[in-house]
């Protein structure tokens, strides 16, 4: 997968990494451009950052998650990052919490932004079973259907042990009945909405109010030695 990197400017190697997924039709570098990474450092955020090309390719050939493991995940981890976000939009969204459902284990938590939700038949089949948790309880554990694993995931992950997932979008984005479903399986205040729909003012926003949160870490690690 091409990357591009912007690193934390601290003197010591940073010990976080936020991994960027952009939505099927963006290209990493919006990420830059739409303000994402200059919002992390206006606030003295010290972790890298990267900015991962998941093209609409790597779902069509269902690699998206083993291309995002081998060749950014697990060589981050290797390189001695102890910490290991994934913030993705749209369908970047729905690739990290495929993510997070198939390899929990790998990272540290899950930002996603007005994420695909899945098809209609599948949003259709979980209303009519009574929300999440009742599909869930009604139906058999998918294996290779990442829609259907995504949705089984977080209807039952009650384990603690679990990365946090964080969910936002615009009360106005086309996938918003759906997310108004998917939030209903995350603990109070995880996930959150504002005025707009599926385009950037809305993400920014969205980005904005969570980085205001200060879940990422903004002291730099001490040098070795020092």
């Amino acid at each position: 997968m091409q990357q591009l990197s912007d690193l934390s400017g601290c003197a010591a190697p940073a010990t976080a990494l936020v991994v960027m997924l952009p939505g099927a039709y963006s290209k990493p570098q919006e990420f830059i451009d739409e303000g994402f990474v200059a919002a992390l450092r206006q606030r003295g955020v010290a972790v890298d950052v990267k900015m991962v090309e998941a093209h609409l390719g790597y779902f069509t050939d269902r690699t998206v998650l083993q291309r995002l493991r081998d060749d950014v995940v697990l060589p981050a981890r290797a390189a001695g990052y102890r910490q290991v976000w994934l913030v993705g939009i749209s369908l970047g969204g729905f690739a990290a919490l495929g993510y997070a459902a198939r390899h929990a284990a790998d990272i540290d938590g899950v930002l996603a932004i007005a994420p695909y939700p899945g098809t209609q038949a599948l949003q259709r089949e979980i209303v009519a079973a009574g929300g999440p948790f009742e599909w869930r309880a009604k139906t058999i554990a998918p294996t290779d259907d990442l829609e259907r694993e995504v949705w089984w995931w977080l209807a039952g992950r009650g384990d603690a042990s679990q990365p946090p997932v964080y969910l936002g979008y615009g009360r106005g984005d086309r996938f918003a009945k759906g997310l108004d479903a998917m939030q209903v399986t995350l603990p109070t205040g995880r996930a959150g909405t504002v005025p707009g729909g599926h385009d950037w003012a809305p993400w920014r926003a969205l980005w904005n109010g969570w980085l205001e949160r200060g879940l990422l870490q903004t002291a730099c690690p001490p040098r070795a030695g020092g």
